[in-house]
């Protein structure tokens, strides 16, 4: 099984988007299907809820509500793996240190630039890539 840290700009764009084929999209609706296991801790659950809620974004708050839990009852709650090294967004360290807790786990973001740079951490377009990858291993 594949497991993975959304960012939240991931899930923003997501919920924003008009393009059903964006690879946000594609990176929910794998989540809403079982195609992963999320990863998170209080930390990730709190800026969710914080960054969803916020009224710039026009995200309705049963969908907001809806989708924070589906994560929390599909997910794993990880305890975090200390980084020692400065990060360009402080913001981001929870995210990064959840990815670093577990062996076979991504973080999907959309600001590569805002973390170390990793074969961990993975744009929603590769992640969707290692998730199809993924299901043909699985059917051969």
């Amino acid at each position: 099984m594949i497991y993975a840290v959304i960012d939240t700009n991931v899930l923003v764009s997501a919920l924003i988007t008009r393009n059903s084929q964006s690879a946000t999209v594609k990176v929910v609706r794998c989540l809403q299907e079982g195609g992963f296991i999320p990863l998170y801790d209080n930390d990730i659950i709190e800026e969710y809820e914080d960054v969803l809620h916020r009224h710039k974004f026009n995200i309705l708050p049963d969908v907001t509500e809806s989708l924070i839990s589906l994560i929390v009852e599909k997910g794993i709650e990880i305890h975090r793996t200390a980084f020692s090294d400065s990060m360009l967004d402080e913001d981001d360290r929870a995210f990064y240190e959840i990815t670093l807790s577990v062996d076979d786990s991504f973080l999907v973001t959309g600001n590569l630039k805002h973390f170390p740079d990793s074969p961990k951490v993975v744009t929603p377009s590769e992640f969707i890539e290692i998730l199809e990858g993924d299901k043909l291993n699985l059917q051969t």
